[in-house]
């Protein structure tokens, strides 16, 4: 069974930094573009950062400059190190992989950006 499994999420006072993991494991052949994407309260899931795996990282605007996306096709996990975090970076923070030709979803880890 494929699973995509985060960790790091946590309380953080505004200015701070975390780095959050996302690890795949199971059975996989094939493991494409991975994405970090976050929902608030009340608001829709976003996306954050995209990386292939050959290739450029991507990132909204919101984050640019802030958060970096990296990731170890060895280890089939991909990082998001978030710096200089806001109050408004409060949410959910969801992995993403296009894995074995379809697409899948982690648990969530909750990040609370909070004095």
């Amino acid at each position: 069974q494929v699973q995509l499994v985060e960790s790091g999420g946590g309380l953080v006072q505004p200015g701070g930094s975390l780095r959050l993991s996302c690890a795949a494991s199971g059975s996989i052949f094939r493991l494409d573009t991975m994405a970090w994407y976050r929902q608030a309260p009340g608001k829709q899931r976003e996306l954050v950062a995209t990386i292939p795996r050959g290739g450029s990282a991507n990132y909204a605007d919101s984050v640019k400059g802030r958060f970096t996306i990296s990731r170890d096709n060895a280890k089939k996990t991909i990082y998001l190190q978030m710096n200089s975090l806001k109050a408004e970076d409060t949410a959910v923070y969801y992995c993403n992989a296009d894995l074995n030709y379809d697409h899948y979803w982690g648990q969530g880890t909750q990040v609370t950006v909070s004095s």
